[in-house]
């Protein structure tokens, strides 16, 4: 995957007494990666927000066009950042980047942990109410990635692919489990997710619920 941007934001009102970050903004120049996510970076809801499993937030801008045909002239969609991302990659998206992969980014690795689970914020962000739900529908998710090695990365740069070690578990299939309401079809599926020690612990106790 190529980079487009990196980006961070800080806790900003949002709506009513809601805070959120979700509007970040390009950085200039190389990004300290830790294992909290890029420095100077930072979420409101920490109960739903941040932590080792979700330190970053990719996004492919893949999604863009096929969002801009459905939302044309939104000028959201005219820059990376629309979906609160941490990295605007281009390349690969969910139906090919698998639960555990391991990717370089810049001097730093890092690791997919689980799909992004979209919530009410995106809707109020676009100004739309059919934002979550259309996420939920086609697996557009983005996803999440977990610091394996702390370093240092920048725009422009590429991420390359050092580890696949769950060829047969792409983000969107874990996210169409789990999220999308593929459990009812694939008992097996979701037993094997609750036993993955690579996904995230909230996707794999969310797992071992589905699974009954």
């Amino acid at each position: 995957m190529t980079i487009d941007a990196l980006l961070v934001g800080r806790p900003m009102p949002f709506r009513g007494e809601d805070y959120s970050a979700i509007a970040k903004q390009p950085v200039a120049g190389p990004v300290r990666i830790t294992w909290e996510g890029f420095a100077d970076d930072a979420v409101a809801d920490r109960i739903h927000h941040g932590g080792l499993d979700k330190a970053i937030h990719l996004y492919p801008q893949d999604h863009y066009g096929w969002w801009r045909a459905r939302k044309p002239d939104h000028s959201l969609l005219d820059a990376p950042g629309a979906f609160g991302e941490n990295i605007a990659s281009r390349g690969l998206t969910e139906t090919e980047i698998c639960l555990g992969d391991r990717f370089s980014l810049g001097s730093a690795i890092v690791e997919v942990s689980h799909g992004r689970q979209p919530c009410w914020k995106l809707d109020h962000r676009f100004g739309a109410r059919d934002i979550m739900a259309t996420i939920v529908k086609t697996a557009r998710s983005g996803l999440y990635l977990r610091v394996v090695r702390e370093g240092e990365a920048q725009t422009g740069t590429r991420m390359d692919l050092l580890e696949r070690p769950l060829p047969d578990w792409p983000v969107a299939r874990v996210f169409h489990l789990l999220i999308g309401g593929g459990h009812k079809r694939d008992t097996d599926g979701v037993r094997a997710l609750a036993d993955m020690p690579v996904l995230a612990t909230t996707w794999r106790e969310r797992a071992r619920k589905l699974a009954g």
